[in-house]
């Protein structure tokens, strides 16, 4: 055990951190996994938008966007994405694994929040406090928790944890193929999920 610096935060003040403060003003990279994903609304410039909004005009800026998520997104949600041709042609990559449940959002590879909360309205966005989920998550800059969480999100975007996984069987959509080898693994960044287009989120 070792000491880290780091902040405990619970309701809004996770949107306003995390969302707000870190997520809108990324400026290399901004990897985001969660089990649930939901339409949600934050605050840009005196309006409520869509977070999508704000994820293309970090894509618009070249900023690097995953999302690595357990669950189908929501109706509204996809609805929303297939507005954004940007986001749709690969500047958000997506990929799903059913047994992801950790929420984390990383920022330019140099700060990490680790927490409770889904991307959600009720969960990391605008919600009013009398409406939003309990949650509960910290924030930090310690670079052996950043690591680590870099490490578990590569190693489940690339495919790595395919291999030896035993729900293969009911998996949607496996981000290694069966029999594909380590080589191909490391590939994986190609094979990322476009809303609209990729058979992995079917229009069910």
């Amino acid at each position: 055990m070792r000491p880290i610096e780091a902040e405990l935060l619970d309701g809004g003040a996770l949107y306003r951190e995390v969302v707000l403060g870190k997520l809108a003003h990324a400026r290399e990279s901004v990897w985001i996994a969660t089990a649930n994903v939901k339409a949600m609304y934050v605050e840009q410039a005196g309006r409520f938008v869509p977070l999508l909004q704000v994820l293309d005009g970090l894509a618009a800026r070249g900023v690097s966007l995953r999302l690595l998520h357990a669950e189908l997104p929501s109706r509204p949600f996809r609805a929303e994405f297939d507005k954004r041709s940007r986001l749709v042609k690969g500047g958000l990559e997506l990929k799903v694994c059913p047994r992801v449940h950790f929420k984390a959002v990383l920022v330019d590879g140099a700060w990490a929040y680790l927490g409770s909360a889904n991307l959600t309205g009720a969960g990391l966005g605008a919600k009013g406090e009398d409406v939003r989920n309990f949650e509960l998550g910290f924030v930090t800059e310690d670079f052996d928790v950043i690591d680590r969480t870099t490490a578990l999100f590569e190693s489940v975007w690339s495919g790595a944890e395919c291999r030896g996984c035993r729900l293969r069987a009911v998996c949607p959509d496996p981000i290694l193929p069966a029999g594909a080898g380590a080589a191909k693994a490391k590939k994986g960044a190609s094979n990322g999920i476009r809303l609209g287009k990729a058979r992995r989120l079917g229009r069910g």
